[in-house]
């Protein structure tokens, strides 16, 4: 079979599009105008149009979720904190891995209105299904001599009487569950420790291979959600710890293509009704140098 000089090329520009650039990459810059807004001004324009907090409800989540804190201080602290390493609206490509819900899009879209853009890596309940390939992808549409801020994690809801694992959504009267996807797997989990699940020998079924993904994914904390004191309130951070795995090995195996820095946040997100703020447990905040080094951990300045 023959092919033309233009297939060819459409192939190999094709192929070049996942293929993580070597040290010598071409140029990537983004065209800015001198003058353009700060970050930390960008934080104020995003959460303008914001609930305030509410002081009960903010006081029932931090029992709930300790260490949590609403977006607007998290959007705040996390700005402050990288605006000092040199992130800038314009030097920073934001890759996320959140759920496919529309409520993990809340925490999403306040960072993409500060960073711009994001580059998606995640799936069903915030797993990083984008892989290394998507990884090496995103890593070539960093800006030259710019950054990189990942922001990962699993997302729980709370409604506004406190229960766990379900959230009030705009426009539907049914308080509904959140995440989903997690609470199938806990379910799926759940009948596998007390005997009576239906196992499915077509888990990787390409119609739902995500969901099958995420059940297999949770298998190892079968034990420590049965012991919880309250389940949904473990979950997510089960998921967490099994998401943090396959998150490290991933940035771990593309390190090599860390331009001038890259920060990783990780954590809960916590889905709350319309007219409140949604939550962030902080999990992990590393700093990665150019060399591909966790230099340094900045989970205590932010939780502080």
């Amino acid at each position: 079979m023959k092919l033309s000089l233009a297939s060819l090329a459409l192939l190999v520009g094709s192929a070049a599009a996942f293929t993580t650039a070597p040290a010598g990459r071409a140029p990537t810059s983004l065209n800015i105008s001198p003058g353009e807004t700060k970050a930390s001004d960008k934080v104020v324009q995003a959460f303008a149009d914001k609930p305030a907090e509410d002081p009960e409800f903010d006081a029932l989540v931090k029992a709930n979720f300790p260490g949590a804190i609403n977006n607007r201080d998290l959007a705040t602290r996390v700005v402050e904190l990288l605006e000092e390493k040199g992130f800038s609206p314009s030097n920073t490509l934001l890759a996320t891995s959140l759920c496919a819900d529309e409520l993990a899009r809340v925490l999403e879209d306040e960072f993409v209105s500060i960073y711009g853009n994001n580059f998606n890596l995640g799936g069903l309940s915030g797993f990083p299904f984008a892989g290394n390939t998507g990884w090496g992808a995103m890593s070539a549409h960093v800006p030259d001599d710019g950054f990189c801020l990942t922001i990962h994690g699993p997302h729980v809801g709370i409604t506004k009487d406190g229960q766990i694992g379900k959230v009030e959504r705009s426009g539907i009267a049914l308080v509904d569950n959140c995440c989903g996807s997690a609470i199938a797997a806990s379910n799926y989990l759940k009948g596998i420790t007390d005997g009576s699940a239906n196992i499915n020998p077509r888990i990787q079924q390409f119609t739902d291979f995500q969901q099958g993904a995420v059940q297999e994914l949770i298998l190892p904390f079968g034990k420590r959600l049965a012991r919880a004191d309250e389940r949904m309130r473990e979950l997510p951070y089960a998921l967490y710890d099994s998401q943090e795995v396959m998150v490290t090995d991933i940035v771990n195996t593309g390190k090599g293509s860390i331009k001038a820095g890259l920060a990783v946040l990780g954590g809960i997100q916590i889905n709350t009704a319309p007219d409140q703020l949604d939550y962030f447990h902080p999990l992990r905040f590393d700093y990665y140098d150019s060399e591909g080094n966790v230099v340094e951990s900045m989970i205590d300045e932010l939780t502080a």
